[in-house]
């Protein structure tokens, strides 16, 4: 065990995380020449494509320190705020971490956010200052920063460059000097952590783990104590860039095991591994519940598509722990789920996961909450679509959720954010100075408020400094209505929303105007408008495409004209009777993109 280390490597987006892990595995002789390619780690075309890393990716490396073999398991890790639930989960595999700073840019946000998180998990720190190569790098300002931030020695801060492949010894003996062996004890019951999953459609599922107690042999019956489902250990092994089958795994060790897993549910990140014939007497204190901060409708094109979808949603949930989802149905979109997500991007990666891993082509709905509805014979109603919603004329009141919101923010954002938060019909309860810089706000706001856009307009105005955490408090008594959106008079459910009063003249003014512009013209004529219950609030139209009839007709009469109008006329009051309208994806996602 002494021989062992345990390392993820933290910053913010785009500080160098995955070009470094490139250099350490090129360092250590764990790939071949032949095997390297930029961002090795990253093996999906998404993150390809975007140039982000979405997974966290475990990978063993060997090297020789002072003439002694170690064993050092790295996690290359995520730096977007959207994905910090696979930090989470990394640093719980670990003891120790690197903590890069890109030396043109300084100390950033998520370096700050993952900081807390790594030292909340008593993990060692090593600092790295990571890009000096570069025209534009500041290393003395940024060390000041760095020795602020950590209250480290500045001589305890390595200058790297991962591209050019600087520091890179200095890197590999600090980790195993600095970095603490793994504790725990090879005697006892097995208690091994699953921290992450993913499915192989050849051999099933695929469960990574750390043994924190106890070992692990291949061929043993072990037991997922959350499930409590049990299993032969056919094949276990560590993670080089391929997988390498081992007949025993160690305490303190990272490994897979394969066990012919068929069932997605079965599987729950944060569970612990244990033996069948001697369990284990508690499990390991696993991650916390993951916070959803955007609720949509998630539905398959085809209705008939639906139990393909569930499946699909199931695999994907193994390789990203921080998808919630339930099922659901709408009126105009048939069978579908309604799905957590930790934000926009997490979003759109779902959905785009979905389209290309599993062809599922999906359309998704406006986010939204739960309403608590009192109807006027006085029971209680759980509300969680607008199509759900009673009439008007038979709701009592309605109460909404709130939450307590603390947001950690540089003191020159203030003033933008007190704006955000007051917008989004937010109360300031609390404002202290942690430091000269840095500023914590405490508000009580209306949960409906924050699921659409709060967090990335956060992001936006403090620069992607501030960090939000919630917590739900309880459910008030609020002026909301339901808007209805109809198309030549017949109502969309998948366009209504439930909004606050005050605000539904303009949500409906502005999602009609929208609307316009992304509904295709046809051959009649379509009117699209926003009502409350029977009322008309709103409607713009989308004028009819017409054929030029007078094209064969000049010179004469204007009878003649006239004539030929009014037969257009008549045609076209046939069609408007019968005329259906087709709504394109983007429809469905305007009330996003209202602000």
């Amino acid at each position: 065990m002494k021989h062992i280390r345990n390392f993820c490597i933290i910053a913010h987006i785009d500080h160098g995380k995955s070009t470094l892990a490139d250099r350490l595995l090129e360092f250590t002789k764990t790939v071949t020449n032949r095997q390297m390619q930029a961002q090795l780690l990253d093996d999906m075309d998404l993150e390809r494509e975007r140039g982000i890393t979405i997974k966290s990716h475990a990978i063993q490396m060997d090297y020789l320190y002072k003439g002694e073999k170690y064993t050092l398991n790295l996690i290359d890790t995520p730096g977007h705020v959207d994905f910090s639930y696979e930090v989470s989960r990394s640093i719980a595999a670990c003891e120790g971490a690197l903590l890069l700073v890109d030396a043109s840019q300084g100390v950033e946000a998520q370096t700050i956010s993952n900081l807390y998180l790594a030292m909340n998990q008593g993990l060692v720190i090593i600092p790295v200052l990571n890009k000096i190569d570069l025209p534009g790098a500041m290393p003395e300002e940024v060390k000041d920063e760095m020795e602020d931030l950590l209250g480290c020695d500045r001589d305890d801060i390595i200058p790297a460059s991962g591209k050019a492949g600087i520091g890179i010894e200095e890197i590999l003996a600090a980790i195993i000097e600095r970095v603490p062996a793994p504790k725990g004890n090879p005697d006892i019951e097995l208690q091994a952590l699953i921290f992450d999953s993913v499915f192989n459609s050849y051999r099933g599922i695929e469960v990574i783990f750390r043994v924190q107690n106890g070992s692990i042999r291949k061929g043993d019956k072990v037991k997922f104590v959350a499930t409590g489902k049990e299993y032969n250990a056919d094949e276990i092994g560590t993670l080089r860039l391929e997988k390498e089958p081992k007949d025993v795994i160690e305490c303190g060790d990272v490994g897979y095991l394969i066990s012919g897993i068929k069932v997605a549910r079965e599987v729950k990140v944060g569970d612990t591994i244990t033996h069948v014939d001697k369990p284990s007497k508690e499990p390991i204190k696993g991650f916390e519940e993951v916070k959803p901060m955007v609720f949509a409708g998630l539905y398959p094109v085809e209705t008939s598509e639906f139990e393909e979808m569930r499946e699909a949603m199931e695999k994907l949930q193994l390789n990203d722990a921080a998808l919630v989802w339930e099922p659901e149905t709408s009126a105009a979109l048939g069978f579908g789920f309604r799905c957590g997500f930790l934000g926009m991007l997490h979003m759109e990666i779902v959905q785009e996961r979905l389209e290309r891993e599993f062809d599922m082509t999906v359309i998704t709905t406006v986010p939204s909450v739960k309403f608590n509805v009192v109807t006027t014979k006085g029971n209680m109603l759980e509300v969680s679509a607008p199509s759900e919603m009673p009439e008007p004329n038979y709701i009592e009141w309605i109460e909404e959720p709130f939450i307590k919101a603390q947001i950690i923010t540089k003191s020159e954002y203030i003033g933008p954010i007190l704006k955000l938060c007051m917008d989004k019909r937010g109360l300031l309860k609390n404002q202290n100075y942690l430091t000269a810089e840095r500023v914590e706000l405490v508000f009580e706001m209306p949960l409906a408020e924050v699921v659409f856009d709060f967090f990335d307009k956060l992001k936006t105005i403090s620069r992607g400094y501030a960090s939000l955490d919630y917590e739900l408090l309880d459910y008030r008594e609020s002026d909301m209505i339901k808007l209805d959106v109809m198309l030549n008079g017949d109502g969309i459910d998948a366009l209504s929303a439930i909004v606050h009063r005050t605000k539904a003249y303009e949500w409906g003014k502005k999602l009609c105007e929208k609307l316009r512009e992304l509904i295709p013209r046809q051959m009649f004529e379509i009117a699209i408008q926003a009502a409350i219950g029977q009322k008309i609030i709103a409607r713009e139209t989308v004028k009819a495409m017409r054929k030029d009839v007078l094209a064969k007709c000049y010179g004469g009469d204007i009878s003649r004209k006239r004539k030929l109008l009014e037969k257009q006329k008549k045609g076209k009051k046939r069609m408007r009777q019968v005329g259906s309208v087709e709504i394109p994806q983007e429809a469905f996602m305007a009330v996003l993109k209202i602000n």
